[in-house]
């Protein structure tokens, strides 16, 4: 992009906020011709006779209105999908377009004065940048060298900066674990502010932040449907207490969910067997890739419960970029977060891509070896 005129800059100088003008756009890398295992998508699509079927579906869609009754239809179907009902009537379930929406959403309406975030790091970077647009303060806690939580220094972040937001990634991006049950429960009855549990990952994770919400009536759980198949159609959901996502729910941009995605969404709801099958494989591979890099001299795979491994190798970049060479995208982490120096994140993918990234992954570390 080239440069701004000096008339511009001059302008764009007076009129935009240093703090925007200093940040970077979120990267993301070019992945024709690659196996793309770097963002965590599901590789798996629909069956034929389903792609053929949902094509007709959208066909028929009204786009020439505004969404009304279909968006209702899908909270109401992601209700049922994710068993809110079992929580009772006290419990409702609002609508982002992505889970990305959903916390601008929850930081807008959250930042009061003398407000603070606050989550474990690494993670996920919304967080911190949410955060920070909306001139909140942002305490992040680093996790132990293991990845696990370090409780003492979450206790002692809470009680010195009493969060109004307490983010809790589970299963957490990027290091893909789960945090022990025992120490987030007392985290959330230490939090004086909302703890929002953010379960991108549930389909793969082995449990879920649903009994903690149904217990304290100051829990939310954030939902996405990109991981579990559509990422493309860009669907985030918030449950919760029925007051507090009532508050929420009166920043949701009117129509924030288009007719085709709200279709597309109900109808992978009407085929939710598919997309558990999809889970399962992928959750297969996950063992498989785990079991192949434990073989693997040199590499540290981290334990995950989501649709990613993190692994540490002796040179992060020089490995990255051996992998890139062999057509093979992953992400290198290493820069995020000092507990993740040399560290990769590798998606699962289908069985022909793990079988692909296995032997470029061990062709790549003799090479840089």
């Amino acid at each position: 992009m080239t440069a701004p005129s000096p008339t511009l800059a001059a302008r764009l100088q007076r009129t935009l906020r240093q703090d925007v003008q200093s940040m970077h756009a979120y990267a993301i890398q070019p992945s024709a011709g690659f196996v793309k295992l770097d963002t965590m998508e599901n590789p798996h699509r629909l069956p034929e006779a389903l792609q053929r079927e949902l094509g007709e579906r959208l066909a028929r869609v009204a786009i020439n209105r505004y969404p009304a009754e279909r968006t209702e239809d899908l909270r109401a179907a992601l209700a049922r999908h994710a068993g809110l009902h079992e929580l009772g009537e006290g419990c409702a379930l609002t609508l982002g377009n992505g889970s990305d929406e959903i916390i601008t959403m929850l930081c807008m309406a959250a930042d009061k004065p003398g407000a603070c975030y606050m989550a474990p790091l690494p993670g996920f970077v919304m967080y911190e940048m949410s955060a920070k647009l909306q001139g909140v303060p942002f305490v992040g806690v680093p996790l132990t060298p293991r990845f696990e939580l370090d409780e003492a220094a979450m206790l002692a972040a809470i009680e010195q900066h009493r969060p109004t937001l307490l983010w809790l990634a589970c299963p957490n991006n990027p290091t893909a674990n789960l945090w022990d049950e025992q120490v987030i429960e007392r985290l959330v009855q230490a939090a004086p502010g909302l703890v929002v549990f953010d379960e991108a990952y549930q389909p793969f994770a082995s449990r879920d932040a649903m009994p903690l919400m149904r217990r304290y009536p100051h829990v939310l759980v954030m939902r996405t449907m990109s991981k579990f198949g559509l990422a493309g159609v860009r669907i985030g959901y918030l449950m919760g207490a029925r007051e507090v996502v009532a508050e929420v729910e009166k920043l949701r941009p009117p129509f924030n969910i288009s007719v085709l995605n709200a279709e597309a969404a109900l109808f992978a709801l009407e085929h939710a067997d598919e997309y558990a099958r999809q889970a399962a494989s992928i959750r297969e591979q996950r063992e498989r890739l785990a079991s192949a890099l434990a073989a693997m001299p040199g590499v540290t795979a981290f334990p995950s419960q989501a649709n990613m491994i993190l692994v540490r190798v002796p040179d992060a970049a020089r490995t990255f970029a051996a992998l890139k060479q062999r057509r093979i995208l992953v992400k290198n982490v290493s820069a995020l977060h000092p507990l993740l120096a040399n560290c990769l994140r590798l998606t699962v993918g289908t069985p022909d891509e793990t079988g692909q990234l296995v032997q470029a992954l061990g062709e790549a570390l003799k090479e840089t070896s």
